[in-house]
């Protein structure tokens, strides 16, 4: 079979059925294309015809959502946002607790050791970094001991003190830190002149007797020989609290204020030593502070954007210029996320600190949209009436929009669906969807209207601020000069043919792009130098890609001038040679009397130092066990005597549990102790690879054991729970693309997207890594979001650029940027403003969004205005000129085209037109 016709032969059956599925797709997406186009254009003159309706509509459904939004509930659960929702430590937790079940009130047990709890800290240091173990700091720290204890909650009809909240011990007094103890003896032999009295470290002896641990209470700790602290620059105090019950837990969030205020007060009179107090709820209120620390910046950018929008939109021609314009379509963006905000609202969601977000999302995507119509109306002819010219800006623009918003609509979906294990990051993308999804019609509607509105304004030849109708020229040279200023317009009778479609060239972004940007940057001289920048563009970014690090750090993520951030710059400085507390939990009955077991155990906790008495216990058990070689069950019973009666143990009945048996035999159903590893200034890292070590020694140790810590539960597979929404979202937007390749024109469009979107994430990760950014939940959303803003800005240009026939590369490149370059710009510099006033935000939360956003805006802009323009001058697709044939009615037509195979039998007669 051969393919015959006027085209000449061009190969065997294969080669003419490619040619027809090729003609045949190409055809289905131009249908598909003018379909949509034509709805478009129906639905613009539909709007047109009712501007009433799709103006006030919008408004009144955003007045009675978004006033909910005034009694809007704050979500209080820091964990429940941050913390990953199906993480095995949380699992963990719940075993430790059905084992060990918490009684605050009778026993001893610290609550940074299974559960966070209520408590109040407080780390003393001096300025000069003096001994807070001499006398004279010593006497300090007691004394600012003796007056927290001493603080006062006062409830109606009672007064609650420390000693009515605290933790109790088995003789009904307070628990408080070893520390104190430590100090007071120090002081009593400072007194009776004694020299015989040495604090070690990290294991120190009080004189009941009692092995204690001090390695979170001293910190920069200087030794003698034998681990005799010669000096400490910093001391820490922790205070327990009791929250079993509703009035409990209310007292004591309020004995936790009044304590910060008692640290605060007490420095202020000793200035010469510096205090940083932190409580269980300082996390929480201080998540919650970048909110308030950020009203009056958010209110200057709205001021910015507000201002450069109007500007933007605005001309010299008083009647062509559009500055109402500027200002509804943030109107338009503004009514969309309120009315977000009240459905969130009313269906029981909590507002966050995360939420700042939601708007710069919103004006990215938003105003680039309305921009993109109003380019689209420059377009149109002025002589066509206004439900024309809104079909037809309809017909241009929404095409595109609407891609770009199914494209959000996805990616955030996914990162609001079930498979997000990171709360925030999944209430976050839900309610961007909803935004985005509101903002979508509300641009069809409200910004749609609006332009109908401006249209008459604009054919009656109003002036577009003042809608006074503007005299002809000859009344205005009557006028003064300033009043001609502000009436400049021009007269469509002034003008002949040739200058009609010119008259909003006198737009100064207009007028810069296509009279000196365009050449410039498609100048041969200039393509070597573009190529050059984005070689050392991509160096750099792959010099940070390889340097990326998760930040699961808490002070991430709330204010700067906080007690959070002291506090916890101030625990790495001088507590940070050891980890927090990890509980080693066995949840077997093993046989603890057999030596083989014991060591095993001991083998598992090598590399620590204990802060528990469970190695003095197994050195204890070795000893009943060599000495007396009883079998198990007068063992467990000499065990059970023995540890109940031994006054090292009568506080820690708890951390053994006994079962009885058959025949009154007594076995050892679970046990735990307490342990800490020694780490370096990296902490965190360190912290995270030892759960992990630990994780997989459980799985193969012969002992069944799980280790556990509170914040473990933040950092329990984090890495993998706040990458998960990018990576879903990423193939979510490639199947998008590729899906709707059958929607576009012409396939290389989608392709051209993929790597755009590909070469701008990858820039944006590592220039964010070398900006000292980690990769966070917030960050991640901002990445999430700049996959949409990049489609946003670079699909109109590179889909009027692939489409474009006849002419050369570089001229359409020039006319993609004549037509998108203006709307790309002016969103640009609003989104800038916009941005700018949030670098000065006291918080790391909006920090880290600042940095990001502006990386986003900023590469993409890159990209749409130096690297594509340059790039595609001379990669395909190609612009071969082409002298094709012409009907009268201007249709493009094939020429028959005849497929025979070898005994002349017709196989097809000819294609259609096209």
């Amino acid at each position: 079979m051969v393919l015959r016709g006027p085209w000449g032969s061009c190969g065997g059956p294969g080669a003419a059925l490619a040619l027809l599925r090729a003609l045949r797709t190409r055809m289905l997406r131009q249908v598909l294309h003018r379909g949509l186009g034509t709805s478009f254009s129906r639905l613009g003159h539909f709007v047109a015809s009712h501007p009433v309706f799709f103006a006030s509509a919008p408004v009144l459904i955003s007045i009675l959502l978004g006033a909910s939004f005034s009694r809007y509930q704050v979500e209080e659960n820091v964990e429940h946002l941050l913390a990953p929702t199906h993480s095995l430590a949380k699992i963990e937790r719940n075993l430790v607790d059905s084992l060990f079940p918490v009684n605050r009130s009778k026993h001893r047990l610290y609550s940074d050791l299974q559960t966070p709890g209520r408590y109040g800290r407080v780390i003393i240091t001096s300025f000069r970094k003096a001994n807070m173990l001499d006398q004279h700091h010593t006497d300090l720290i007691l004394k600012l001991h003796s007056a927290v204890t001493r603080i006062q909650v006062q409830r109606p009809g009672f007064n609650y003190t420390f000693a009515h909240i605290c933790i109790l011990n088995n003789d009904k007094t307070c628990i408080v830190d070893d520390i104190v103890h430590v100090l007071e003896e120090l002081k009593a032999a400072r007194s009776s002149n004694r020299t015989n009295f040495a604090i070690t470290y990290p294991i120190t002896h009080l004189k009941d007797g009692r092995e204690v641990y001090n390695g979170h209470q001293l910190g920069g700790v200087t030794v003698h020989s034998k681990d005799r602290v010669k000096s400490a620059e910093a001391i820490q105090l922790t205070y327990y609290l009791q929250a079993i019950n509703s009035l409990n837990d209310m007292v004591a969030e309020k004995w936790e204020s009044i304590f910060c205020d008692t640290v605060e007060l007490f420095q202020k009179s000793n200035r010469k030593v510096k205090m940083y107090p932190f409580t269980s709820s300082s996390l929480k209120e201080d998540f919650q502070k970048t909110s308030r620390v950020s009203e009056r910046y958010l209110i200057t950018s709205l001021v910015l954007v507000v201002t450069l929008a109007i500007l933007c939109c605005s001309m010299q021609d008083c009647v062509r210029s559009k500055p109402w314009l500027g200002l509804l379509g943030l109107l338009t963006v503004t009514l969309a996320t309120l009315t977000a905000a009240g459905i969130i609202n009313l269906t029981g969601g909590k507002y966050n600190s995360t939420f700042l977000g939601i708007p710069f999302v919103m004006l990215g995507h938003g105003l680039y949209g309305t921009f993109e119509m109003l380019s689209s109306w420059r377009k149109t002819r002025e002589d066509q009436h206004v439900k024309e010219r809104t079909a037809a800006v309809f017909a241009d623009s929404m095409l595109s929009f609407s891609l770009t918003t199914a494209m959000y609509l996805v990616t955030f979906g996914i990162g609001a669906s079930p498979f997000t294990n990171i709360e925030a990051a999944r209430i976050f993308c839900c309610n961007s969807c909803i935004a985005i999804f509101f903002n979508y019609l509300y641009v069809l509607s409200f910004y749609g209207s609006s332009l109908v509105f401006t249209g008459y304004i604009e054919n009656n030849y109003q002036h577009s601020i003042f809608c006074r109708k503007v005299p002809k020229p000859e009344v205005l040279q009557e006028k003064p000069a300033w009043y001609r200023f502000l009436l400049t317009a021009k007269f469509s009778e002034d003008t002949d043919d040739s200058e009609e479609t010119n008259t909003y060239e006198s737009h100064l972004l207009v007028w810069f792009l296509k009279r000196y940007y365009c050449d410039w940057i498609t100048n041969t001289y200039v393509k070597p130098f573009v190529v050059l920048f984005y070689l050392v563009y991509i160096s750099f970014a792959l010099m940070g890609y390889l340097q990326v690090s998760e930040g699961s750090e808490l002070s991430n993520i709330v204010a700067t001038a906080t007690r959070t951030i002291e506090y916890t710059t101030a625990q790495q400085k001088y507590f940070s040679n050891y980890s927090p507390v990890i509980g080693f939990y066995i949840y077997e009955s093993i046989e603890y009397w057999n030596t083989s077991v014991q060591e095993d155990v001991l083998e598992y906790t090598k590399g620590f130092v204990r802060i528990s008495w469970f190695e003095s216990y197994l050195n204890y058990l070795r000893k009943l066990n060599v000495s007396t070689g009883l079998p198990k069950k007068n063992f467990t019973d000499m065990l059970r005597n023995s540890f109940l009666k031994t006054p090292e143990f009568a506080h820690f009945s708890e951390d053994i549990i006994f079962s009885k048996k058959y025949n009154n035999e007594v076995d050892v159903v679970a046990s735990r102790m307490f342990l800490v590893a020694k780490t370096m200034e990296t902490k965190r890292e360190e912290l995270y690879d030892l759960l992990e070590t630990l994780r997989k020694l459980s799985l193969t140790s012969k002992v069944k054991f799980i280790v556990f810590n509170p914040s473990f539960v933040y950092m329990d597979r984090y890495a993998s729970s706040v990458g998960a929404p990018l990576q879903n979202s990423c193939i979510s937007a490639l199947f998008l693309l590729f899906f709707s390749a059958f929607l576009v024109a012409d396939s290389l469009i989608n392709v051209w997207l993929t790597l755009t979107v590909a070469s701008v994430e990858f820039g944006v990760i590592g220039f964010m890594t070398l900006w000292k950014v980690e990769l966070d939940c917030i960050s991640v959303l901002c990445l999430i979001y700049g996959i949409n803003y990049t489609i946003d800005n670079c699909a109109p240009l590179l889909s009027t650029f692939v489409l474009g026939k006849e002419l050369t590369r570089t001229k359409w490149v020039k006319n993609a940027l004549e037509v998108h370059g203006v709307a790309i710009l002016q969103s640009y510099l609003c989104y800038i403003v916009g941005l700018i006033p949030l670098a000065a935000v006291p918080s790391n939360l909006t920090r880290t969004l600042f940095r990001c956003l502006f990386l986003i805006a900023l590469v993409t802009f890159f990209h749409c205005f130096a690297i594509l323009p340059v790039i595609l001058t001379f990669l395909p697709p190609s612009k071969k000129k082409r002298k094709e044939k012409k009907n009268p009615e201007n249709r493009e037509e094939i020429e028959c085209v005849e497929m025979v195979d070898m005994d002349s039998t017709r196989v097809v007669d000819q294609i259609t037109t096209v």
